[in-house]
């Protein structure tokens, strides 16, 4: 099926060039080549790339290029003359030319002798560099056209030339042709021409679970299933719980200001967490709104914090590159009892690409009493007693190569400041 034209003249401030042109898309594009040369190449050398999805029979592909515009195009003859509209630069442009109409073809049918004359020669030299799009219906405007007998094929006459649709070859005798144009699929999932790189190695992390007790020889397996212990009738732990015990049995410990210094138990192997400052920094305005519409709450958020810095918790945080920082939200709860007293609650559950700071930690077993044992223990006494920590869990201290996991917060100035937790 021939319906390409041949020999157009594009002219843009002072370029004219020769080339072949292809009227099938949906938006008009043009090859790299025609912003090469002078005066074009200084015009659009600044402009920025610009991304868009080509489909094709491979499927579809995300590239990029640049726009142009006041491109005009010519016939052969100089008779007719198009402004362009805006072209897309694309290398994907097809370099083939067994669509093109010759003379020899046209004039081997005799209906289409007539037009043969009105076909140039086919130019070797001239490239294919331009494809226009139905967004330039002039240039596809059908003028006339030859019909001939029911299977013969026929011509059409546009304003830039005409084309050939059929099968020119006589009694379908022809050399058989078949472009073929084979398609890789990228790591990424993205389909390229071009061939991958067979020496790319490709390391992806791998998370597993370690159990400290299938560390042991079968016979010292067997033995730690079937031993006896007063502990039986008690529900077991689980590995995680059993680990986390481990950890905290042996890295627990206490600073000169008499102060319990615990690590964060992370899973092993310890996972990365993604750089969420972004989502901190929004729910901090989301916070700033909210507090700006309760003026109580807010002195008694701001006064939470400030005890929270003045008491040495909380430490001014140290600069870390990007893959290092983790941020922790934070919300202001209230008891239903005490409707003055806030309790500001560092979200550690808060989820970024799907993880969070709790999910690359150890829970550990619940310690809590049951609800059923606490109430037999106040019916067996005369006296019960009952004490409260304030404030417990901020009198740990964080072991300082765990502090990396830092809050942003908003003083009375309303400047934003970072701190990591170091209790």
């Amino acid at each position: 099926m021939l319906t390409s034209l041949q020999c157009m003249w594009v002219h843009h401030s002072g370029l004219l060039k020769t080339l072949t042109l292809r009227p099938r898309a949906t938006a008009g594009s043009l090859s790299p080549q025609l912003l090469s040369p002078q005066p074009v190449a200084q015009k659009y050398a600044a402009l920025a790339h610009k991304p868009y999805t080509i489909r094709t029979c491979a499927g579809l592909s995300d590239t990029c290029g640049r726009r142009a515009n006041d491109f005009v195009i010519e016939d052969i003859y100089g008779k007719v003359s198009m402004l362009l509209p805006t072209l897309t630069e694309c290398d994907q442009i097809q370099d083939n030319r067994n669509e093109i109409p010759t003379p020899e073809a046209a004039a081997a049918h005799p209906h289409l002798q007539s037009i043969s004359v009105q076909i140039p020669p086919l130019d070797p030299g001239a490239d294919i560099l331009l494809l226009l799009g139905r967004d330039i219906i002039e240039a596809h405007k059908v003028r006339s056209q030859v019909n001939g007998p029911s299977n013969a094929p026929y011509a059409q006459q546009l304003d830039l030339g005409w084309v050939v649709i059929g099968d020119v070859c006589l009694s379908g005798a022809h050399k058989p042709t078949v472009n073929s144009f084979k398609t890789n699929i990228l790591s990424n999932g993205r389909p390229s021409l071009l061939t991958p790189c067979l020496s790319t190695i490709h390391i992806k992390d791998k998370y597993t679970e370690t159990c400290p007790t299938l560390n042991v020889t079968q016979k010292e397996l067997v033995k730690h299933i079937f031993l006896q212990t007063s502990d039986d009738d008690k529900v077991a732990l689980s590995a995680e719980d059993a680990l986390l015990l481990d950890i905290m049995q042996k890295e627990l410990t206490k600073d000169e200001a008499n102060n319990w210094v615990a690590p964060l138990p992370f899973r092993s192997p310890r996972q990365r967490l993604p750089n969420n400052r972004e989502q901190a920094l929004t729910r901090l305005m989301s916070l700033r709104k909210t507090l700006k519409k309760k003026p109580e709450m807010r002195e008694h958020y701001v006064d939470f914090m400030e005890k929270i810095f003045s008491k040495g918790q909380a430490e001014p945080a140290p600069p870390l590159s990007p893959d290092q920082e983790c941020y922790l939200p934070s919300f202001g709860v209230y008891h239903p009892q005490k409707p003055g007293r806030i309790r500001v609650v560092f979200d550690s559950s808060a989820q970024c690409e799907n993880v969070s700071l709790n999910d690359v930690l150890l829970k550990g077993p619940d310690l809590n009493n049951s609800l059923v044992g606490v109430l037999l223990r106040f019916r067996s006494d005369p006296y019960a007693v009952m004490a409260d920590v304030e404030q417990m869990f901020y009198y740990f201290v964080v072991r300082e190569d765990h502090r990396d996991y830092r809050f942003v917060v908003q003083n009375r100035d309303l400047d934003v400041v970072e701190f990591s937790a170091g209790y």
